[in-house]
């Protein structure tokens, strides 16, 4: 072993050792130590990769990133995954690369109706309105938050190209309508799973469904690169105008690092270039540099490594808040849709409309006792002050997603939270509820 890298494995050594002090658990204390509603779950192996990949001193997209796209794509069933900075990034490339006009007729262009539901975080809807687009909302069914069928079927018009709409929290849509309506009209599905990871469809994998597909690696979500997230793609073509909009909208395809991937770098006409014009300075779309880091990928490989153990605690998590809240008066949790075994990303809670019950009194009652908690993202969408001036189309009434709004909230399952936080929890929105506290 050479004296550079005898150094390296004593500095790795000593990172994990570091680490493995730094995360003692200790007991928790309730009314003391706060119950998160979302967090990272870090080992040693996390800090060590890290450090790893640091040391290489190669900051941008290099090793770990394409050995981490490739696990990611295995793991969710996908032909191939892109890493960006962002889940709300990676909607935005996900929808963008359909507008290239390199996929002739059925590029996606102004104008062109995209449909979403109105209840939703802002990410999934920002993208449309971003390109042009022209965003039709439907209603949700109050039992899985997810679109409302009947009103998704009545949404289709004439100028409909596109469904693009999330799993909320992690409970897939009906994937057997939505897919079949993508097949009969000819609609690109851009399938938002960020927050779906492991996830499944009549056993399949959310995000191996769509055209294009998202996933978010925000540290609240079921695996933590710091910020990051990725796109995944079923087409070749369709890939290379993601990249593409990824990477400056670049038309060069090379990988970090590398040059002449085409062998006639110097050789292209395109636009009203010169003949000859470097392929890597010539740009085929208006787009961003939304690239990820190695040192995050690096991350990215050992949660994923956790990964399993991660979704089954989700899931169980969510069992035991729904087995212990069921019997409460006056709450009603969601469940998951027909054919489909969730890997949550919170607990959704909805106070039924009859109960005298105020949610945001609740709500503040959870946070004196240092329980967090989250609305379901942005209620109604078209109600936000952001998006008074979007031009919606709207497809019949959004009666559900005012509930949603008005009604819901959502509580932790993420794999830090302990039995004993879960059971304080459980105490807590009990005693609310039948009137115990104030």
């Amino acid at each position: 072993m050479s004296e550079l890298a005898h150094l390296r494995s004593q500095i790795l050594s000593l990172t994990r050792e570091y680490a493995d002090r730094l995360l003692v658990s200790q007991p928790f204390k309730p009314g003391e130590d706060p119950v998160p509603v979302s967090g990272k779950v870090l080992t040693s192996d996390d800090f060590s990769a890290l450090v790893d990949s640091s040391l290489d001193g190669w900051l941008t997209a290099g090793r770990f990133t394409s050995d981490f796209e490739r696990q990611l794509a295995q793991f969710v069933g996908a032909r191939s995954a892109l890493f960006v900075n962002s889940g709300s990034s990676a909607n935005l490339v996900a929808l963008s690369g359909l507008t290239s006009n390199k996929l002739g007729d059925r590029a996606l262009k102004p104008g062109d109706e995209v449909l979403t539901v109105a209840m939703g975080f802002p990410t999934t809807v920002n993208p449309i309105i971003q390109n042009g687009l022209k965003p039709v909302v439907v209603d949700v069914n109050l039992d899985t938050l997810d679109a409302n069928e009947v009103s998704l079927q009545e949404a289709i018009g004439p100028k409909t190209k596109a469904i693009m709409m999330a799993h909320t929290l992690g409970n897939p849509f009906n994937l057997d309508l939505v897919q079949r309506l993508c097949k009969e009209n000819n609609l690109w599905l851009i399938e938002d799973s960020c927050d779906a990871l492991g996830s499944t469809y009549r056993g399949q994998r959310t995000g191996s469904f769509g055209d294009t597909a998202t996933l978010s690696f925000y540290p609240a979500h079921h695996i933590t690169t710091g910020e990051g997230g990725a796109v995944f793609v079923k087409s070749p073509l369709v890939k290379k105008q993601v990249e593409s909009f990824r990477d400056w909208g670049r038309d060069c395809y090379c990988e970090t690092g590398k040059d002449n991937t085409c062998a006639k770098r110097y050789a292209w006409k395109l636009g009203d270039l010169p003949e000859g014009y470097d392929h890597k300075y010539t740009y085929s779309h208006i787009g961003y540099n939304l690239k990820a880091t190695d040192m995050q990928a690096a991350l990215g490989i050992t949660q994923l490594a956790k990964v399993e153990l991660f979704i089954q605690k989700r899931k169980n998590n969510y069992e035991y808040l729904r087995r212990h809240l069921s019997s409460v008066e006056g709450i009603s949790i969601a469940t998951p849709t027909e054919n489909s075994d969730p890997s949550w990303f919170g607990c959704p809670i909805t106070l039924d409309p009859s109960h005298p019950a105020n949610r945001e009194n609740l709500l503040r009652f959870l946070e004196s006792r240092k329980i967090g908690s989250r609305l379901v993202f942005a209620g109604n969408v078209t109600k936000q002050p952001a998006y008074k001036d979007v031009d919606f189309r709207i497809v019949g009434d959004l009666t559900n997603t005012d509930i949603v709004m008005t009604r819901s909230f959502w509580v932790g399952v993420y794999p830090g939270l302990t039995t004993q936080m879960l059971d304080y929890v459980i105490e807590s929105i009990s005693d609310f509820m039948s009137g115990k506290v104030k």
